[in-house]
Formats: structure tokens, C-alpha cells, sequence
């Protein structure tokens, strides 16, 4: 769907361009917002996957609630804010 084009300013990489209008009409739908609606399952698992490794970084339980993981984060933060005061 795309051709690498080169830039117009020497020493710059080549650049990825639509091949034709319907490469271009079809790459116009390629969206994040449209990628999240859909939610392919291969995007659900990479954010299983990230989700977990915050948990685990901050040291909650893996199955931790969005709602909990919230409330834990504004805490953290309002901690950080009262430690920055003088």
C-alpha cells in the first residue's frame, strides 16, 4: 500500500507514501481510534500484558480493579505533591 518516497532535504530517511488514491483512501481509515474500536484480540493481550506489568511494578495485586489502580495512583500522586511543597 505504500512506496518509499525520498525527502525533499538531503540526509533525511525516505519516507513511507500511499502507492495510489486507493492506498491512500484505505490508509486514511488506519486510525488508533478506529484500531481501538475494534479492538483486535492480539491489541486486548499486549494490554493484558502492559497492565500487568504495571501491577507488578507498583507492587498490587495482578488482578487489581481499574478502580482501585485509580484511587492507589491519585494517592501516590497527592503524596508526591505534599512532598514537593516547602
Amino acid at each position: 500500500m505504500v512506496e518509499w518516497v525520498e525527502e525533499p532535504v538531503p540526509g533525511y530517511l525516505k519516507r513511507p507514501a500511499p502507492r495510489d488514491e486507493e492506498a491512500a483512501k484505505q490508509l486514511k481509515m488506519r486510525t488508533l481510534t478506529n484500531l481501538y474500536n475494534r479492538r483486535p484480540q492480539w491489541l486486548a493481550d499486549a494490554h493484558g500484558a502492559l497492565d500487568a506489568a504495571v501491577a507488578a511494578a507498583c507492587g498490587w495485586d495482578n488482578e487489581i480493579s481499574e478502580e482501585d489502580a485509580l484511587a492507589e495512583l491519585l494517592a501516590l500522586n497527592l503524596a508526591e505533591g505534599e512532598a514537593l511543597k516547602y
